[in-house]
Parts: C-alpha cells; sequence; structure tokens
C-alpha cells in the first residue's frame, strides 16, 4: 500500500508523537571504528539524525545508546535529546526498538518514529510527511519511501507497541510493515530515505576531521 499525505492534521485530536533515534549498534561491518562518531560534513553521524529528528514535529526525542555509550552520549550532549541507554544492545537492534518503546510509553505519546543514527540525509520534511500522514489517518504502520521503495524513518501506532516491545534478534518493525493491513509507505521523494553508512566507503568524499 503507498500513500501519499494530503490535507492537514485533525487540529482536535492531533495525536502525539515521540522520536526515537537508535545509535546502540557496534557497527560491525565499519571495522574498528564506531561509524556514528565519524565525521560527516563536520559534525558526528549520529548528530545528524538526532538533529533532524528534533527539527521534526516531534513531541520529543530519545536516544537509545548501547556501545561505547558515553562517547556517543558525549557527542550529541549539545542537542538537547533524552538518553536511554540500552544494556542488551549486542542482542540486537530489537532491544533498542523495545527501549524506544518503553520511553514513547512513559511520555503517554499516541505514536513513535523510528530514525536510525547512521543515516544522515534524511530530510526533515520527510519525517513530517509521516506524522502528517498518520495525523491524517493514512495508516498505523508508516515507512517513509523513495520512489516506492521502502526505507527509513518509520512509524508506528501505540497499538502497536506490545508488539514491537516483544520481537527478537537484529529486527524492527519490518513484519508489521511488510503485512499489516494498516500499514503503508508515504513517498518522499527523498533518496536520504534510503542512504546508510555500513562501510567507510559510504563516506567517500563526505569524512571530514573534527
Amino acid at each position: 500500500m503507498t500513500g501519499t499525505p494530503t490535507g492537514a492534521p485533525d487540529q482536535e485530536t492531533h495525536p502525539t508523537v515521540h522520536g526515537v533515534v537508535l545509535a546502540a549498534g557496534t557497527s560491525s561491518r565499519y571495522g574498528d571504528s564506531n561509524k556514528l562518531l565519524e565525521a560527516v560534513d563536520g559534525e558526528p553521524l549520529v548528530g545528524h539524525a538526532v538533529r533532524t529528528l528534533s527539527a521534526s514535529s516531534v513531541d520529543g526525542v530519545t536516544v537509545v545508546v548501547g556501545y561505547e555509550a558515553a562517547r556517543v552520549r558525549e557527542a550529541i550532549a549539545d542537542l538537547g535529546a533524552d538518553i536511554r541507554v540500552n544494556q542488551a544492545f549486542e542482542a540486537g537492534q530489537s532491544t533498542s526498538v523495545a527501549a524506544g518503546v518503553e520511553a514513547t510509553r512513559e511520555r503517554g505519546a499516541d505514536a513513535v518514529v523510528f530514525a536510525l543514527g547512521d543515516m544522515p540525509d534524511v530530510a526533515v520534511q520527510s519525517i513530517d510527511a509521516l506524522l502528517r500522514a498518520y495525523r491524517c489517518g493514512d495508516g498505523d504502520a508508516l515507512a517513509a519511501a523513495y520512489d516506492g521503495t521502502r526505507g527509513n524513518p518509520v512509524l508506528f501506532d501505540r497499538r502497536f507497541f506490545d508488539a514491537l516491545s516483544n520481537i527478537d534478534g537484529d529486527v524492527g518493525g519490518r513484519e508489521i510493515l511488510l503485512n499489516d493491513p494498516d500499514a503503508a509507505m508515504i513517498e518522499t521523494g527523498d533518496p536520504g530515505v534510503l542512504r546508510d553508512i555500513d562501510r567507510p566507503a559510504d563516506l567517500d568524499g563526505r569524512h571530514t576531521d573534527r
């Protein structure tokens, strides 16, 4: 199912959406360095994701850290996001998703939007497109898309919180996005929703010293 958000949010209901940046991984495919701390256009990679999510229309931001938590926390200390440490990060991304859901529940939000700490090129407008689509009733499980390909960030209504808290391993909400009848891809026109950093070569031409 593919949709493009139209219209304006319902100001009477205006469901709240909490933003979560997943930034706990070990960067195993990147080599010896923690990719989240690599400089991209003069800023740590993870900082781009946090700054973009914070600039969107979300109702607050939590960053889930794990591997080298103290260093990642220091790298984003001036960005004003809440920090949650996932001590079980080695068990896979699902543990960070569960930590993000817990943070969202504590804030009483109606939905959560997950952004990835290794995706520096997502536009603020792409996140706002997800929020607008959700608030207009275009779906309860939404993924940003480019040219018909599903990417990130992704948004889930609170009815999925229990399921998201009980997934295992290195899986996020993929099964929900693929199989739920209320799931939709939201076309953003933004290639940044497909572009992540996995290996040093992915930073060719952009790597700068801090």
